[in-house]
């Protein structure tokens, strides 16, 4: 069971600059996603799909829409799309609710108790559902000083193989997209290169932009092959390195890493990622960590 921690979740402390931009990115993604929503339940503009329209909304609920929140706690209530069920529509209608919807707040008299059931749709990212981060919207609510390194960064990615949007957040997160960042540790620019990674992707001027930005995507595309595709190892493989990961078999218990690859996480919206199986062969662990988790499931 589960209480309103998924909608209170957005009454979080006030956030550091670079956090306001993925926030604002988020809840323009989750009132895209209902939008999209009520054109498959209504077959607007799109051949009617109730079913789908129901994981498009739980998708936009899961990032803390009310509409997506209202609109599913309405398909399960009336079982449309989806099979009826009163438990997770009151729950639903709570979270609404709790985030000001007042028609929401008088369904729940007719959904009998409040029992904080969720569907498994509203826990994990549907992998059915294909994504469309507002990449320029995000990019647009940076500093302008940051904006033409964000394009650099967002028009790079894909030549290799790197998604906009993971890029986007590894840039954010790592330097705030400050070209002359370094760290304590004296990591570099962008995408902060400690000198031996600059050395290993041939990057020479780890302080200018582009120069810096191609070597921080061939580690990203390296640890995504290594990892096959697992964007929660890849990003605690570029914090913490990739031999930390294999050795601690997963993210390791460092805070400073788990605090990073949770942030990754909820920025990107997904937990897996395209690779090139060319790249690298994959790490010996994947196999090491399959085995863990069939028995710790079987248990």
């Amino acid at each position: 069971m589960l209480g309103l921690g998924l909608a209170l979740a957005w009454s979080a402390p006030p956030l550091a600059a670079d956090e306001r931009v993925f926030e604002h990115a988020l809840i323009e993604q989750a009132r895209y996603l209902a939008t999209e929503a009520v054109g498959y339940e209504h077959g607007e503009g799109v051949p009617r799909d109730q079913a789908y329209a129901a994981l498009l909304y739980c998708e936009s609920a899961r990032l803390g829409d009310a509409q997506g929140m209202y609109a599913l706690g309405w398909m399960y209530a009336n079982g449309r799309g989806v099979e009826r069920n009163d438990a997770y529509a009151n729950t639903l209608f709570a979270m609404a609710a709790a985030k000001g919807d007042e028609h929401a707040a008088r369904m729940q008299r007719y959904t009998g108790e409040y029992t904080g059931a969720v569907p498994e749709c509203l826990l994990t990212p549907s992998s059915q559902i294909v994504q469309r981060w507002p990449v320029e919207a995000l990019i647009a609510r940076l500093p302008a000083t940051r904006q033409a390194v964000a394009r650099m960064l967002a028009e790079l990615a894909p030549k290799y193989g790197v998604r906009p949007e993971f890029a986007l957040a590894i840039g954010i997160t790592e330097s705030a997209l400050n070209p002359q960042a370094i760290s304590p540790k004296n990591a570099m620019g962008v995408m902060q290169l400690i000198p031996e990674t600059a050395q290993r992707f041939n990057v020479s001027k780890p302080y200018d932009p582009e120069q810096n930005i191609r070597g921080g995507l061939a580690y990203l595309r390296w640890l995504l092959a290594y990892f096959e595709g697992d964007i929660a190892l890849a990003a605690a493989g570029y914090n913490a390195g990739e031999g930390a990961v294999d050795r601690h078999l997963g993210v390791p218990p460092y805070r400073e890493t788990r605090a990073y690859v949770e942030r990754i996480l909820r920025h990107v919206g997904q937990d897996r990622h395209p690779y090139d199986s060319r790249v690298v062969a994959p790490s010996s662990m994947l196999r090491k960590l399959r085995l863990a988790r069939q028995e710790e499931n079987e248990t």
